[in-house]
């Protein structure tokens, strides 16, 4: 049984301090511990994949490279989304201070994502790639997707 057709790719920031690595570990906590123990309480992470500061990629929920999502790929990235969707976070998305969205892309992160979604674009002719902030009410992932496909000339 399969949910859909994979349709897209969404890109999120974990919306941590610039400079602040991530582990795989923090975010199961965020998403999955019950909300008693700071948790959202969800069955699944948000993101199928996560970059790191030094650009390295870790999957947090395996996939296989077919044109459907299957049960099993799904994950909580945006709601009304999740069962056509794939999602990537990259670390970072906030300024020092804690509040402000900000790209805080290093360039490692910066090539990282770009191999990422070309990589996923020949995988999926025809899937689209948007930014969190295009299907819901946020600031993720703290810059402009669209304006960037056209700047490093995927899309």
């Amino acid at each position: 049984m399969t949910m859909g057709k994979l349709k897209r790719l969404v890109i999120h920031c974990t919306a941590t301090r610039e400079g602040r690595e991530v582990t795989s570990a923090e975010i199961r906590h965020w998403h999955t511990d019950p909300k008693s123990k700071g948790g959202r309480g969800w069955k699944q992470v948000g993101y199928s994949d996560l970059i790191h500061l030094n650009g390295g990629v870790e999957n947090l929920v395996p996939y296989n490279e077919d044109e459907n999502v299957d049960p099993w790929e799904v994950t909580n990235g945006a709601a009304g989304y999740n069962g056509t969707s794939r999602h990537v976070v990259y670390v970072g998305g906030l300024a020092v201070d804690g509040q402000t969205a900000k790209d805080t892309r290093t360039v490692a992160q910066k090539e990282a994502l770009k191999k990422y979604v070309k990589n996923f674009l020949r995988q999926h002719p025809g899937a689209e790639v948007v930014g969190h902030n295009e299907l819901a009410a946020k600031a993720c992932p703290s810059f402009d997707v669209k304006k960037w496909l056209k700047e490093t000339r995927i899309m």
